[in-house]
């Protein structure tokens, strides 16, 4: 595998109206994820990028961390560095942020 980690922000946009992380900030979360990341030395071992709807837009912005497949809900600019901190240099999953989908 060639990261350790993938993260993937939904910044996808939906027609007027509709809820979608885009609108709420996924551009935003994304570019932060990239300057801390940067910051941490962890470019080349963690990638992040925007994606398209992620299924969580009720509880976006959402986002999804693999190889694991933890999904973070309303997450906030303001959060980022505490996801990189906990749970991609620790591998400690933020339960306060998780998304647990129902079976």
């Amino acid at each position: 595998m060639r990261y350790e980690n993938h993260i993937f922000i939904c910044a996808n946009q939906k027609p007027e109206g509709k809820a979608c992380c885009g609108e709420q900030r996924g551009l935003e979360i994304l570019e932060k994820f990239r300057e801390v990341l940067k910051e941490k030395g962890l470019n080349g071992k963690v990638r992040a990028q925007k994606s398209g709807c992620l299924d969580a837009c009720k509880f976006g912005p959402a986002l999804v961390i693999y190889p694991e497949g933890t999904y973070y809900k309303n997450v906030q600019v303001s959060d980022v560095e505490r996801i990189v901190e906990s749970h991609i240099i620790n591998k400690e999953v933020l339960t306060d942020l998780e998304l647990v989908w129902e079976a």
